[in-house]
């Protein structure tokens, strides 16, 4: 069991403001006496990202690391163990160049991050682009992995959120773009020849966020579609592809911000809604394998034979495949939203606490949001923490509403 969301915030804030405030003098004169030593940090050739928590972000970042490796950089990425498999979908970082820290426990934690600080100087790590919004520790260990070039997100005049002066390169973070073009800013501000305050003054279109398709082996593809027959003809629905709708339900979001949920209720509801529209539906309510019983609950909450209880049954590594074989999925905005656009899946994404104009998925995919005044409610300058235990938002999306959009993206995606 990792350490929890709140716990880990608590860290951050806790240990995190009073060691930045004790490093940043003494990463200030190792910059100087390298300075003095070596002269101006060069192009950036071994450049390392680090972004720990967000698997989602994994996926919006590769347009940015994809760019870095035009411009002639080699990648690197540092991530939690936990996260790790987000990072296989696309496979733009290779395997050896992939960094880990177990935050399974505060002694792991540590250890890890020591072993990172030791690797980071065996790798000759020139350059480090800070991903997080504001994180404490990734600061620190942005400042302290020997980089020369550190670029990342500054406060500058804004309050709260202090994270010492660990970075070169100061990027200003556009709390009113998607967050795949902030990523890209942080690109510019590396390979930038001149100093801007603050970094990055430059156009990003939205040709530059396009997120590269992943590549399916029809063997897995195969392994999956007969996975998934077997399970329809146990429950007594045979399941023919190609000629049955095959719909994707995730009913569940991580714990990072459960806020994000529309209730099990109102998906059991859509299954009937969706059973009803195609009789002939094969329904996989889908999650981890730690959240059957979750989808469970939803699963008896519809009670129709032709939803499937699909919890655990692939692997994160056979996701694209799976979204590969079926027409359309309805998701809370999660991970499996960003995970599905490196397919051509078509998609509905539910959001509430936080808003698809910045955390929208790159793939084929429609958001529904109630647009209430109060949302969102969670940004940067929050820590993504909200006081809200009533979530609205969420509630105020009707299964009227989904069902339209999922007949939308079903005709969609048989065009």
């Amino acid at each position: 069991m990792s350490l929890s969301v709140d716990t880990m915030r608590t860290i951050d804030h806790r240990v995190g403001v009073p060691l930045c405030a004790l490093f940043s003098p003494l990463v200030a004169l190792l910059d100087w006496i390298t300075y003095l030593i070596k002269g101006p940090a060069g192009t950036p050739r071994r450049l390392l990202f680090i972004e720990l928590s967000e698997m989602g972000s994994a996926i919006i970042v590769d347009p940015a690391m994809r760019d870095a490796q035009a411009r002639g950089a080699e990648i690197f990425f540092l991530i939690f163990k936990s996260n790790r498999a987000s990072l296989t979908l696309l496979n733009t970082v290779p395997t050896n160049n992939v960094f880990t820290i177990d935050s399974s426990s505060v002694f792991s934690l540590v250890r890890d991050t020591v072993k990172f600080l030791w690797q980071a100087r065996a790798h000759k790590i020139d350059t480090v682009i800070d991903l997080e919004l504001f994180s404490r520790f990734t600061a620190l260990l942005t400042g302290l992995c020997g980089a020369r070039r550190r670029v990342g997100y500054h406060i500058f005049h804004g309050e709260g959120l202090w994270r010492g002066t660990m970075l070169t390169h100061k990027v200003h973070y556009n709390p009113h773009t998607h967050i795949a073009k902030n990523f890209l800013s942080l690109i510019h501000a590396a390979f930038a020849t001149s100093a801007e305050q603050p970094f990055s003054k430059v156009h990003i279109p939205d040709s530059a966020i396009r997120i590269a398709q992943a590549q399916i082996d029809v063997r897995v593809k195969q392994t999956v579609l007969e996975r998934i027959q077997t399970l329809a003809t146990q429950a007594q629905r045979p399941f023919q592809h190609g000629v049955q709708p095959l719909l994707l339900v995730n009913p569940n979001a991580s714990e990072l911000l459960v806020q994000r949920r529309w209730a099990p209720e109102s998906f059991s509801k859509l299954i009937i809604a969706l059973v009803n529209h195609w009789p002939d539906c094969l329904v996989l309510i889908t999650g981890s394998p730690s959240e059957h019983a979750y989808v469970e609950n939803v699963r008896l909450g519809a009670n129709v034979p032709n939803a499937l209880n699909f919890a655990g049954q692939v692997s994160f590594a056979e996701l694209p495949a799976l979204y590969t074989l079926a027409d359309v999925m309805v998701t809370n905005d999660s991970g499996p939203g960003h995970f599905s656009s490196v397919t051509g899946l078509h998609t509905v994404v539910l959001f509430g606490p936080e808003t698809p104009a910045l955390y929208g998925s790159l793939g084929k995919s429609i958001p529904i949001t109630a647009q209430l005044a109060c949302s969102p409610c969670v940004s940067a300058a929050n820590h993504r923490k909200t006081p809200c235990s009533d979530n609205a938002c969420m509630r105020a999306i009707t299964v009227e509403q989904v069902m339209q959009k999922m007949i939308v993206q079903f005709t969609a995606s048989r065009a």
